[in-house]
């Protein structure tokens, strides 16, 4: 009975790591109907203000039957193109009800298993892994590797690639030093974005005024500055001063804040800027998911030894203990490093504490044999951990309280 209870499965502690599962194309769901409805009420507004110029310029006789004719036709061309772009925003709803079926499916599936051991399990979870190592090869840019894993693992529908693609894109677009991908981001955007009162945008535009200063074009920079950069000045006021001082000092200054406005890094922040406000705009987590999950496995493991500086024999070579911890691994360990370590409520310590004068605490019994084993004559131990030696009349012996 105590095995049953032990492998039980609770579906519910699973799901906390799949949540961008289902909540990413909700958010594209959200975008897909928004953008749909600006098409048409922009559309509407514009064929009945048509409409009403024609039949009021057919009645007073400012325009012959011709001419009405020709105006009601753009009209119903410019309907057209509204329904061909209906249609895409209908594939494309299509295309998400379906990956959301497939993913609701995929969950479905896990409230159907019993118990972490039946084989279903071992199953389900290898179709997650392969979905977190999919969403981390598109999350560090192999696009093209995620794309053939996800196909090969059948899994299309389980995974975002379209989504981090265009990320990508546009991200690797800013480090080159482009702005006009991610500009057209914006626009396609604007209007999920302004009620975050997201700053990408502005930053994009002073990107380009600083361009402008850098090449000599003063005129095109004043001109730039007054249609895109001066309407902020409510939300970006200082920046928008420290812009106004780039007029006076060139590239090459050594005055700062100028100097680091000039610096190439600034297309680094603003590529680092991009994904967080794309990654924000999705409600997508910052880190790749294959890292959370390990998180919670490595913080379970995790000791506070783990990270000193005398950790094991693998960065202390004068060290005589061997370990075969996964977090003192050099795949591993640096991942951990921020990680809070475990917290055990039942401590576990040997029947004869000493102390040693540096403070590390040990079995007297095993270290004595340990310290004979090493070689050293009667009377004196030596720390595992540190390599220090001591006189063995200095250790204290520990009374626990």
């Amino acid at each position: 009975m105590a095995e049953l209870t032990s492998t039980k499965l609770n579906p519910e502690s699973h799901l906390l790591l799949d949540q961008p599962l289902l909540r990413l194309p909700a958010e594209l769901t959200r975008k897909n109907f928004k953008l749909a409805a600006l098409h048409v009420e922009h559309d509407r507004k514009s064929l009945l203000g048509a409409l009403k110029n024609a039949a009021n310029d057919s009645l007073s006789g400012k325009k012959g039957p011709s001419q009405t004719l020709d105006s009601l036709d753009g009209m119903i061309n410019r309907m057209r193109n509204l329904k061909r772009k209906m249609e895409g925003f209908h594939e494309e709803e299509g295309t998400i009800h379906r990956q959301i079926r497939k993913r609701l499916e995929h969950l479905h599936d896990l409230y159907q298993i019993p118990s972490l051991a039946d084989v279903k399990y071992d199953d389900w979870s290898r179709v997650r892994l392969n979905r977190l190592l999919v969403d981390y090869l598109l999350r560090s840019g192999y696009g093209e590797s995620a794309t053939a894993l996800a196909k090969e693992k059948g899994i299309e529908d389980l995974v975002d690639l379209s989504v981090f693609v265009q990320c990508h894109k546009v991200k690797e677009s800013l480090r080159r030093g482009s702005t006009q991908e991610c500009l057209a981001w914006c626009s396609e955007h604007r209007e999920l974005t302004r009620k975050t009162h997201n700053a990408l945008e502005f930053e994009l535009r002073l990107q380009q005024f600083i361009e402008f200063r850098r090449r000599g074009q003063l005129v095109e920079a004043r001109l730039h500055a007054q249609k895109h950069i001066s309407s902020n000045t409510s939300t970006n006021k200082p920046e928008i001063r420290r812009a106004a001082g780039l007029l006076a000092h060139p590239p090459g200054t050594k005055v700062e804040p100028y100097k680091t406005m000039y610096s190439i890094s600034r297309w680094e922040f603003l590529a680092n800027l991009f994904v967080k406000t794309h990654h924000e705009l999705f409600s997508l987590p910052g880190r790749p998911l294959m890292h959370i999950a390990l998180s919670a496995g490595l913080s379970a493991l995790k000791t506070p030894s783990c990270h000193s500086e005398y950790a094991s024999s693998s960065s202390n070579a004068s060290s005589t203990t061997t370990t075969v911890c996964p977090i003192c691994s050099t795949e591993l360990n640096e991942l951990a490093r921020n990680l809070r370590h475990v917290q055990h409520q039942k401590s576990s310590v040997e029947h004869d504490p000493i102390v040693l004068p540096n403070g590390r605490v040990y079995g007297r019994e095993r270290l004595l044999e340990m310290s004979a084993k090493v070689g050293l004559v009667e009377g004196k131990v030596k720390d595992p951990t540190t390599s220090e030696v001591f006189d063995a009349s200095r250790i204290r012996k520990v009374f626990l309280t």
